[in-house]
């Protein structure tokens, strides 16, 4: 008889009461969803939206029990696909992965061979998870900028949520390639860590927020990376110089947005979305391409720490609190 080939996740389950818990469970080989290609999980890492699947919220994950991990980097096991082969090392981030489809936070997963994203050219497995969807959305975030016509002449940069995982690789990209970065945060005591990133400016995120309800705030941005909404948002939208542009790609505070349209028509500041789970995966590939290269900051190891799968649970309830900075990375092969 064959044994059953198992491998170990985090898994999410609902009690009868409607609470959720969570344990490391042996899975079953049959677990795993539908795909062309099985990967095996090197390295993971932490976003909130993994940790908001971990703890039942509908609004990402309809069923359970379920494997959050909207990340994962490793080694094709199994392909049924030409192109991809076993062996060869990959990303998988974003789509369904984590959300509605078995995630990262295990030792294998199956995905659609359409998901799958070659490792760059000038970087390790870790590298892509110290990066991770945070730092495709920072890419994605500054390629917008960029295409927008930003320059680093135009004027400093803002970026909010700045010791977050989108906010301190957005901040590190954009000194590693000359903008004058001001980086607002609510953890007045990073100042050093943000710092050691390239901020040149270091802003208390209550200090950044206007409730005159004035339609325009003196100029200040040339460019903006916010990750937080909200009021923030509004208020940013309002300091953002004249063909300026805010790319939005967060809504910690809130989903709301209360603006006037005197910033678009009197100052032509463009509002740039920022969706990187459904990025097309030509620009997908182009983003990790130049984030393996030359977007690549120079201390993108000191921005992740790394840990086990089993001391994630912990991490999970950290990063809810607001208690996490920079990113952390899940070790699968330990």
């Amino acid at each position: 008889m064959t044994p059953v080939r198992t491998y170990r996740a985090l898994l999410v389950s609902e009690t009868l009461d409607g609470t959720f818990v969570r344990k490391i469970a042996d899975r079953s080989w049959s677990d795993l969803p539908a795909g062309e290609v099985v990967v095996r999980v090197r390295y993971s890492s932490l976003n909130y939206k993994d940790a908001l699947s971990a703890t039942g919220n509908r609004g990402v994950t309809k069923q359970f029990p379920h494997v959050p991990g909207i990340d994962a980097a490793g080694v094709v096991e199994e392909s049924s696909v030409p192109e991809w082969k076993s062996g060869q090392e990959v990303i998988v981030t974003g789509y369904e992965l984590g959300s509605n489809h078995h995630g990262g936070f295990a030792e294998y997963v199956r995905v659609p061979a359409a998901w799958v994203v070659p490792l760059p050219a000038g970087l390790t497995l870790r590298e892509a998870m110290a990066f991770g969807t945070a730092g495709l959305t920072a890419g994605l975030a500054v390629h917008r900028l960029l295409h927008h016509g930003l320059t680093a002449d135009r004027g400093p940069v803002l970026v909010t949520g700045a010791t977050g995982g989108v906010g301190s690789l957005s901040v590190a990209i954009l000194a590693h390639l000359g903008f004058n970065v001001a980086a607002s945060t609510g953890k007045t005591g990073e100042a050093s860590f943000l710092k050691e990133l390239g901020a040149n400016e270091i802003l208390d995120r209550s200090a950044l927020v206007d409730r005159s309800g004035r339609g325009l705030l003196k100029s200040r941005w040339a460019g903006v990376v916010e990750t937080v909404g909200g009021p923030t948002l509004d208020s940013v939208i309002r300091e953002t110089t004249l063909f300026g542009a805010v790319a939005a790609c967060g809504n910690v505070t809130s989903a709301e947005l209360h603006t006037s349209v005197y910033p678009f028509i009197l100052r032509g500041v463009a509002l740039l979305g920022i969706n990187s789970a459904f990025t097309p995966m030509p620009l997908r590939r182009e983003v990790w391409a130049r984030l393996g290269l030359d977007w690549k900051p120079s201390g993108l190891a000191g921005l992740a720490r790394e840990i086990p799968l089993s001391a994630l649970s912990g991490e999970i309830d950290r990063i809810l609190a607001g208690g996490i900075r920079g990113r952390v990375i899940v070790n699968l092969q330990v």
